[in-house]
């Protein structure tokens, strides 16, 4: 059974989750005494962080707002095109700055994106090499395949 957090540590996680520092969270929610030092502050907000339930509300916390950043935008990319199509088809009139609005709006939800991101890995000639003769070899038996069933011309 997961332990409960208190309200000061579900309040010390909330403003982790929302940016703040380890220690300004834990000042924020713990209010410690005007000689608490610094390093005393880190220590102790350190240790918090180090609880696994403390931990894992921030994650949650965090990825929730993750998601429904994410859900807005694709409404806001959905709202911008439907209006952009009502406009174009002219069943609305619109104006400059309305345009301009759906516009910054695509832009800033990412609908206008287009860059594209290419991860590649780090691989060995000689891994690349047998791949490219395993594909070769699987076309080449695939012709051969075809060729003896009379639908395709031999590779030359």
């Amino acid at each position: 059974m997961a332990k409960q957090l208190t309200p000061k540590q579900l309040h010390f996680a909330r403003c982790v989750a929302q940016g703040m520092t380890q220690a300004d969270a834990y000042r924020e929610a713990y209010n410690p005494r005007e000689g608490t030092t610094a390093a005393s502050i880190h220590t102790l907000a350190s240790r918090l962080m180090g609880q696994v339930e403390i931990r894992s509300r921030v994650d949650a916390l965090v990825a929730a707002r993750e998601r429904a950043v994410a859900a807005s935008a694709v409404t806001d990319r959905e709202a911008v095109v439907s209006k952009l199509r009502v406009w174009m088809t002219g069943e609305e009139e619109t104006d400059a700055s309305r345009l301009r609005a759906a516009e910054l709006l695509g832009k800033a939800s990412g609908l206008f994106a287009t860059e594209v991101n290419v991860t590649t890995k780090d691989r060995d000639p000689g891994e690349v090499a047998a791949e490219i003769e395993a594909r070769l070899a699987a076309l080449v038996g695939a012709q051969a395949e075809a060729s003896e069933d009379g639908e395709g011309e031999p590779l030359h």
